[in-house]
């Protein structure tokens, strides 16, 4: 038999053999051959004269039969042993790794550093094991674990009268609202900078031309903008106040009054008090006395009483302001550079919703300096009542001339 054509028929359908398929048909073709064929076949393939043996045990036996109707490639029992079968320790000592903290290692290598898998790899190799980054990948999904973000479920440290005070607000709420009084929700939203800046979210645009933006956010001569809402809950109206200052208790304030001025005395011109929603903290926190001063000049000009319910400690999301208002202002302008106040305030004002949601805006060029301290006197001043239930959270602020 020709050695040469061996070679050319090994040589045509080499590529389309598998492991079991390299022995096998260079066997068949020694077997053939005849005395001297393993020598020679092995010459013309190129294939190992301890394969074609293989090859040739496996035409002879009839576990051949067995392996083909079975689809196997392999006799069960062949091929490498996987990594955790020969390295016993293997698991455990990947997911000392992964959560040291639950295992109670705080020297653990990796407690403050990226756990990434050639990371892992490496670590793990330091601790006598012999594993690459793409088998630790597969070690990983075997044992539970997948990339994974943050998830921002936690609110706060959980007061035990949380629900209570929810529940108070409702009732609350409910009980002005059904008498037709004003209640509005306060806040401050996030700080922006003006300028052309990257803002998230995508937007249309044509194929290839995507908004240029600066790579860096620092601030420029435009400043940063201060926005602080008031949403009339009962009316489902807005009403935001861009400050170029600092955010301050007057701003906020102030902002309630510009509100009042131009939109709720006409809305309730008979009303007997205005209740306010909002969170704990920044410019409109409970512990702020400079908050409770300048509401009491809001309620010597109105002539009413602010009552005002805060929310507790971690739950400012729940005030409807964020979900009803601020929500909506940040869709109608992602993907949009806010390059001048002017353009936030058209955005902000042209923001519209399916329920009738309607927004008046203004800019606030005035100055809120930080600092300022009320002095016990001026406190002691302040025509201030406090709730029985949570006085911290709940109370109201009178005119002077009303005791």
């Amino acid at each position: 038999m020709d050695i040469l054509q061996i070679a050319q028929r090994y040589e045509l359908v080499k590529f389309a053999l598998d492991e079991r398929l390299r022995r096998l048909l260079p066997a068949v073709e020694a077997k053939v051959f005849g005395r001297g064929g393993i020598t020679a076949v092995a010459g013309a393939t190129g294939v190992s004269r301890r394969a074609i043996h293989a090859g040739l045990k496996e035409l002879e036996s009839s576990q051949s039969v067995n392996v083909t109707a079975t689809s196997r490639i392999r006799r069960p029992g062949a091929g490498r042993k996987n990594a955790i079968e020969i390295d016993m320790t293997l698991e455990s000592d990947l997911e000392g790794l992964i959560e040291p903290e639950t295992r109670g290692d705080p020297e653990s290598p990796l407690r403050w550093t990226c756990k990434s898998l050639r990371t892992l790899a490496d670590e793990l190799g330091k601790m006598g094991h012999k594993v690459s980054h793409t088998h630790v990948g597969k070690l990983l999904i075997k044992l539970g674990y997948s990339l994974q973000g943050n998830k921002k479920t936690l609110e706060g440290s959980g007061h035990p009268d949380r629900n209570a005070q929810f529940e108070h607000i409702n009732i609350q709420v409910t009980d002005q609202l059904n008498k037709g009084e004003p209640v509005i929700s306060v806040d401050t939203k996030k700080k922006e900078l003006i300028g052309r800046f990257k803002n998230n979210g995508r937007t249309w645009c044509p194929k290839g031309k995507p908004t240029e933006v600066k790579v860096h956010d620092f601030i420029e001569d435009s400043g940063r903008a201060n926005p602080y809402g008031v949403y009339d809950i009962g009316a489902d109206e807005g009403w935001v106040s861009v400050g170029t200052d600092h955010d301050t208790a007057a701003f906020a304030v102030q902002t309630i009054r510009r509100w009042w001025l131009v939109a709720g005395s006409q809305t309730y011109p008979n009303a007997k008090e205005l209740l306010i929603t909002a969170d704990g903290g920044g410019s409109n926190g409970g512990r702020v006395r400079l908050w409770k001063l300048e509401l009491q000049g809001l309620a010597n000009e109105i002539g009413i009483p602010i009552q005002v319910c805060h929310y507790p400690p971690g739950t400012s999301k729940w005030n409807k302001i964020e979900h009803r208002l601020f929500s909506f202002i940040t869709m109608n302008w992602r993907g949009k550079p806010l390059i001048s106040h002017e353009v936030m305030l058209n955005l902000i004002a042209n923001t519209k919703t399916k329920t009738g949601l309607s927004v008046k805006v203004e800019l606030d060029n005035r100055e809120y300096p930080k600092g300022i301290k009320v002095s016990d006197a001026a406190f002691a001043a302040i025509n201030l009542k406090r709730n029985d239930f949570h006085g911290e959270w709940n109370y109201s602020v009178s005119p002077n001339d009303i005791l």
